[in-house]
């Protein structure tokens, strides 16, 4: 029985470190895909929109 619940919480670590990999992986790769989009338009940085002021300002890292 110990060995079942051994087990059990080894292959659902497994489960939940393979989820973690492939969401950093999934982020890592829209981050590229954005910044190669950028390289190609010559742009300096990507705008947004300020949805309270309307005003446009650079992306900064932490914005999603």
């Amino acid at each position: 029985m110990a060995q079942l619940i051994f087990m059990t919480i080894l292959v659902g670590g497994a489960w939940l470190l393979y989820r973690r990999f492939v969401s950093d992986a999934e982020k890592l790769a829209a981050k590229s895909r954005a910044e190669e989009k950028e390289r190609q338009n010559d742009a300096v940085g990507t705008l947004i929109e300020d949805p309270e002021t309307g005003e446009y300002r650079p992306r900064r890292e932490d914005d999603d």
